[in-house]
């Protein structure tokens, strides 16, 4: 970015608007839209955190060593968290949600990017064709999940 002086800043700011510069601003306001004018409603967004969210499980029995190594001040072994599994409903419902926001993405991504992010929709629409099997379904929704958001951080919001 360039540093204007204030005397640049006052001549440049003193010309006059003609038509053109008019339509050129009512064009680029019209062209401004929030994601959420583009149909990416807060819907998706809660799809996304809940497929990206750990999804708690049934509570892990305690281990005596734990509580042993919290009485001394140490620090309790780590273990992954448990997850819970994915009915077939909720994956199903989610998939339909991220196929339809991907129809949205691709055909709104174009109008929102200066460099049009190939790479990011090629992955986008192989997820989109992907068929999990049930034993996959979190994975592959948090596959997807990442995909989308890749593509709505490059579009960016202006409202």
């Amino acid at each position: 970015m360039a540093a204007v002086d204030d005397v640049t800043a006052a001549e440049l700011l003193s010309w006059p608007v003609g038509v053109e510069g008019e339509l050129e601003r009512r064009i680029a306001h019209l062209l401004c839209h929030s994601l959420a004018d583009e149909g990416i409603s807060d819907d998706l967004i809660d799809t996304l955190d809940e497929v990206l969210s750990d999804r708690p499980g049934p509570a892990a029995p305690g281990r005596k060593i734990d509580a042993l190594l919290l009485r001394w001040g140490l620090p309790v072994s780590r273990r992954p968290p448990e997850v819970e599994p994915l009915t077939a409903e909720d994956a199903a419902r989610i998939i339909d949600r991220f196929r339809r926001a991907t129809r949205q993405l691709t055909q709104v991504v174009a109008h929102r990017v200066a460099v049009y992010p190939t790479e990011e929709l090629r992955l986008l629409l192989a997820l989109r064709d992907e068929q999990p099997s049930p034993a996959q379904a979190l994975s592959y929704l948090r596959r997807y999940a990442l995909a989308i958001l890749a593509v709505l951080d490059l579009m960016g919001d202006d409202a």
